[in-house]
């Protein structure tokens, strides 16, 4: 009868323990906003020239490239696009973005401000990895522009920045361009 109850216990000991919850580094979490550069005269896609984006309370801007360990890892450099991500707690994000940053000559550099308009939604994805949040862009009536140059929602053309195309207003991958921006 000993065995039996000891038995049991050991069954119902093995049968309580989970797998490990362990979140698989391939499963697509929060995304980020895509940003692609093209040419404002040809429509192709352009290159950046030491981009350094800095978002609002931020000191030392957005890594581009974590393996460099001096200030060019804030740069993106020769790129035509870049991911940046949006607040998950709150419903705007303003950037800097300055084109040509450490530039010795102060003439080629120029900066401007984006500030992206949105809603956000939270989606299970599961125990071990939680929730992500995926991002729609503002696109109705009576809400802010979905995004806003240099503080003023009737600008089309900024310092270096020639036109802004929203390309996709829900931001649920970054497998594809949200954003064109021209210069």
């Amino acid at each position: 009868m000993k065995k039996i109850i000891a038995l049991l216990l050991i069954t119902f000991g093995f049968l309580g323990c989970e797998k490990d919850d362990i979140c698989d580094a391939a499963t697509v979490t929060t995304p980020k906003l895509v940003i692609h550069f093209y040419d404002s005269t040809t429509n192709l896609s352009k290159n950046v020239v030491n981009l350094k984006v800095i978002a609002d309370g931020m000191s030392e801007g957005v890594v581009f490239n974590s393996s460099l360990t001096t200030d060019e890892k804030y740069l993106a450099n020769a790129v035509s696009s870049i991911k940046i991500p949006l607040k998950t707690t709150a419903d705007a994000t303003k950037y800097t973005l300055i084109y040509n940053f450490g530039s010795s000559n102060a003439s080629t550099v120029f900066t401007d401000i984006l500030t992206f308009n949105y809603t956000r939604k939270n989606e299970y994805i599961s125990r071990a990895c939680g929730y992500k949040t995926i991002f729609d862009l503002n696109n109705s009536a009576g809400l802010p522009k979905a995004v806003i140059l240099n503080n003023l929602e009737t600008n089309t053309t900024g310092n270096w920045i020639d036109g802004i195309t929203i390309k996709k207003y829900n931001i649920t991958s970054e497998n594809e361009t949200h954003i064109d921006i021209y210069f």
